[in-house]
């Protein structure tokens, strides 16, 4: 029985002296603790949605974001086909008549919009909407129905229509004022303009009819004033032969993106100013077609009023780094307790993870508030103090506790430069990383990782 008790006493103390198990046993509790890091991840990424889902109500409630697409010129005009028939053995020709569509870019397009953005609130969450007065020049040339052998009188000039996409309707809270040759045009909305103007299975816009009786009636110039509102962005489809879009408004950190960037912009503290001009030779799209489908979408442009909410992609980025900052801290613990052979407790190392993990709900929660940089400084000063008051307790020499407090301080500034420097976050990483390295190579050279036994010759 003694020997039993003293083998027991010996495998204990080599349980307690073990390096490998030390590390075996480190290395398990940080795959025990990468579960509720997941948990942290998915937490970010409802809160993301979450936002997401508040713009989207805000947005439905007020008017979407707007994409202006045209305006087009639709006059419809008629084919008639010779068929041949076979009955009893004798061939009859039969005239077939059928109705077709033919659609006309401007010659040229002259947008001029001023806009007002302004901030809504709902709850935590902000959502950038705006309102806007939109001025459309355009000009057509004599629609030319010859390249298609078709002669003036297959042609419905009186069923002729200008169409304007608009992306939602319930963003027009003014009736559109639309002028020609002096003439004031009556409109009408339309929740599916026949033609794929936006990529949409029903296009939604405005209808102006005319009642042209001729060619010579066909009118040249259409002003469309608009007053739209919407939410984050707006854009316009460049269809004219030569398209210039010009746009002002109050916003300080303006987004122009899109298929085409400013040729001309203007960023002030308080407003922006930008300008677009696009030929046709810019923008792969027919000047006139016949029914079939022309995606005339793909080639919009214009400006973004995000508010900048990048709280949740940054928290996301430092949530990646989790298993780093555990992996090194409970490095730095090891790594003391190795050199000054300081007995921390395998609970002691779960409540320093713990710890780690609950740093990244506090910065998500604070930066909802005020900010990432803000939150990050915040919740960071808080971890770092909470693990050095709590170090105290088991390294006990202020030494220790200050520079294991300095290391986590440390780590925690490198992660923020790798955030904040995005460009070059890999190459600063890497750098780092290295940098770590060899700073736990020199740290752990003396240690002598197994027992060297003294053998006499």
């Amino acid at each position: 029985m003694e020997n039993v008790s003293s083998l027991f006493e010996r495998f204990n103390d080599w349980i307690k002296e073990s390096i490998v198990v030390k590390l075996l046993s480190i290395g398990f509790l940080i795959l025990i603790l990468m579960i509720p890091s997941s948990w942290v991840e998915s937490l970010i990424s409802e809160r993301q949605m979450r936002a997401d889902d508040v713009i989207e109500e805000v947005s439905g409630k007020w008017a979407a974001s707007q994409t202006l697409t045209g305006p087009v010129l639709m006059i419809p005009y008629k084919q008639i086909e010779k068929l041949d028939e076979w009955s009893n053995g004798v061939k009859y020709t039969r005239l077939v008549e059928t109705t077709h569509r033919a659609y006309f870019l401007p010659e040229e397009l002259n947008v001029n919009g001023s806009i007002k953005p302004e901030v809504l609130h709902r709850g935590i969450f902000d959502v950038a909407v705006y309102d806007s007065k939109v001025s459309i020049k355009s000009t057509f040339t004599t629609p030319n129905f010859a390249k298609w052998n078709i002669p003036d009188e297959q042609v419905f000039w009186g069923d002729a229509e200008l169409l304007l996409g608009i992306k939602d309707l319930q963003g027009i809270h003014e009736n559109p004022t639309i002028i020609s040759a002096g003439q004031s045009l009556m409109s009408e909305s339309s929740a599916n303009l026949g033609f794929n103007l936006q990529n949409e299975e029903n296009a939604t816009g405005i209808i102006v009819p005319f009642d042209w009786k001729s060619r010579e009636d066909v009118l040249k110039d259409v002003n469309i004033d608009l007053a739209l509102k919407g939410s984050e962005r707006l854009y316009f489809v460049p269809v004219g032969k030569s398209t210039s879009v010009s746009l002002a408004g109050d916003w300080a950190s303006p987004s122009f993106d899109g298929k085409m960037l400013p040729t001309t912009r203007e960023i002030s503290e308080n407003n922006f100013k930008a300008t677009w001009k696009v030929l046709s030779f810019n923008r792969p799209i027919a000047e006139q077609w016949m029914d079939a489908d022309q995606p005339l979408s793909g080639n919009d442009f214009g400006v973004r009023f995000l508010i900048p909410a990048d709280q949740y992609q940054k928290s996301m980025r430092t949530a990646k780094y989790d298993a780093l900052i555990i992996i090194l801290a409970f490095v730095a613990l090891f790594l003391v307790e190795i050199t000054r052979k300081v007995r921390i407790h395998p609970f002691q190392y779960i409540l320093v993870g713990v710890a780690l993990i609950v740093y990244y709900t506090l910065l998500l929660s604070i930066s909802e508030h005020v900010g990432y940089n803000a939150a990050y400084a915040i919740a960071s000063a808080a971890t770092v103090l909470l693990l050095a008051l709590y170090s105290i307790t088991f390294l006990r020499v202020r030494s220790l506790v200050v520079l294991f407090s300095s290391v986590m301080a440390l780590f925690y500034v490198f992660i923020f430069v790798i955030i904040q420097a995005e460009d070059y976050s890999l190459l600063i990483g890497s750098v780092g990383l290295f940098l770590i390295t060899a700073v736990v190579m020199y740290f752990s050279r003396n240690i002598k990782w197994y027992k060297e036994e003294n053998i006499n010759h």
